[in-house]
């Protein structure tokens, strides 16, 4: 059985995406018996009390998960510095391929009803010299959620990121927003201006709440 996917990217780094993906996953656990959120691309980690990596959103992901995977195929590369994953990738002497990331979804998408892929940093973030993540949502061919972080300099961010995900030839398929500044004058006309400039619904409006479970959040998406 193949799943229906979904790939999750943001404005930037640090907008909220793991957090909506984890929302996300929670709400389709209600339409979907197996549901796996996935991180192709980890940059940022710490030993466990084995010794064994770990990455704060992977883990994330597979708490909100209702389908245990093996960590080759919900996370399969893994890096320890926390930094854009080519840079991360050249310093721990590794390569990552396009290929291997694709392979590993794939076998996701054969074990679950629904896979939400988390993008790495903002939509265009390098994965190597000659790869982005775009090149990874193309090679995946997956409908794109968009995460806005509702901050100063947004609507340029959200205008660019748009136009990136249509030149790929991927369907948008909705976005959410992602308050992350609570000072930040007219975030409403703002959102009044996002959506008329994106061709897809909103599907969510995340208030400024750090403490605020996936769970919680999920019930602002829809059925």
């Amino acid at each position: 059985m193949t799943a229906k996917g979904w790939f999750v990217t943001g404005t930037d780094t640090g907008v909220g995406k793991s957090r909506a993906s984890c929302a996300l996953l929670h709400a389709l656990r209600a339409r979907y018996p197996r549901c796996v959120g996935m991180k192709p691309v980890a940059a940022g980690a710490e030993p466990d009390a084995r010794g064994r990596l770990q990455n704060e959103d992977a883990l994330a992901l597979r708490a909100a998960s209702n389908l245990e995977v093996p960590p080759e195929l919900d996370n399969p590369v893994l890096l320890a510095a926390p930094m854009s994953p080519h840079i991360a990738a050249a310093r721990a002497g590794r390569t990552i391929a396009i290929e291997t990331l694709v392979a590993a979804y794939r076998a996701l998408a054969e074990r679950a009803d629904a896979v939400v892929v988390e993008g790495a940093g903002g939509f265009l973030v390098p994965l190597s010299p000659h790869l982005t993540g775009a090149d990874l949502a193309a090679a995946l061919g997956l409908p794109v959620i968009l995460v806005v972080g509702l901050r100063l300099g947004c609507l340029n961010h959200t205008l660019l990121t748009r136009d990136a995900i249509a030149a790929r030839g991927l369907p948008l398929a909705g976005w959410i927003a992602s308050r992350l500044d609570p000072l930040m004058p007219e975030q409403d006309a703002n959102l009044d201006y996002l959506r008329a400039q994106l061709p897809a619904p909103l599907l969510a409006d995340f208030a400024w709440d750090p403490q605020a479970e996936p769970a919680t959040l999920a019930v602002m998406l829809p059925d």
